[in-house]
């Protein structure tokens, strides 16, 4: 049974991080895994698989947002299919590595990696960093070798990996829409094997709560689902209105914010 008091909890989760989604492009794993943290930790949850759970439902989450993310961008024709499939076999390799490294480092490491991370994220945002296209596209091993890199810190982080994978792209002189368009579709099989990983490797963990498949906690993720799908159009069609440079600052503020306050409901107490 779902706890009542988290319900509205995990819609206004939801609701954000479809929102920023729609408005910024950004994945929802930023906004999902620090304030799930905090609502796990809130629910004594098992303190030292709070973070874990945080991490797989958030990444089970974009498996089901990155399809229409990829639908919208085919339909544009911005998505470069070849370079999509000779990345995805990394990615599924450093998915699974990912995810299997996330379970065997302890909950302070992966809490230090996750905030470092978001911090990397905020910076781009508050710089506004364009990466300067300094050479082409490697060759298929080179971008299964990309893959692999790419797949490993997205799942550790539990994200779509956008923040990687497009300007990697970019600095490879793909063209920037393409380079996003590019980047959503390979933000499937990053959820997918990703997904897989928290599942495979939370199986049959003792002390987790009921409803958990693996580190996939169901409940929150079904609430967080269904908002995050009806909030993502209004921050679609906010995103060409708004100016979004300095929405993108006021996001990596609340960043960091999110990340003090997931750090302090782990350790504060």
């Amino acid at each position: 049974m779902i706890p009542f008091e988290a319900i509205p909890a995990y819609l206004l989760t939801g609701a954000c991080a479809g929102f920023f989604a729609g408005l910024l492009g950004v994945g929802g794993g930023v906004v999902v895994v620090p304030v799930l943290t905090m609502i796990f930790a809130w629910l004594g949850f098992p303190g030292r698989e709070v973070l874990h759970l945080a991490l797989g439902t958030s990444i089970a989450t974009i498996l089901f947002t990155s399809l229409s993310s990829l639908r919208a961008h085919h339909a544009h024709r911005a998505v470069l299919w070849p370079v999509m499939r000779a990345l995805t076999p990394g990615i599924l390799i450093g998915t699974s590595l990912g995810a299997g490294l996330a379970v065997a480092i302890s909950s302070r490491a992966l809490s230090i990696f996750f905030v470092g991370f978001m911090l990397f994220v905020a910076l781009q945002m508050i710089a506004n960093l364009r990466p300067q296209p300094s050479r082409n596209l490697p060759g298929r091993a080179g971008l299964g070798l990309a893959g692999i890199v790419i797949g490993a810190v997205a799942s550790l982080a539990a994200m779509g990996g956008g923040a990687l994978t497009v300007p990697y792209l970019i600095r490879c002189n793909v063209n920037p829409h393409q380079a996003i368009g590019t980047s959503a579709a390979v933000g499937l099989p990053i959820a997918l094997g990703g997904t897989l990983g928290y599942v495979w490797n939370g199986w049959a963990h003792p002390g987790l709560p009921p409803g958990s498949l693996g580190f996939v906690y169901l409940p929150a993720l079904g609430i967080i689902l269904l908002a995050s799908v009806l909030a993502a159009p209004l921050g679609a069609r906010l995103a060409h209105r708004l100016p979004v440079t300095v929405l993108k600052r006021i996001f990596a503020g609340l960043l960091l914010i999110l990340s003090a306050k997931m750090l302090w409901s782990l350790y504060g107490s």
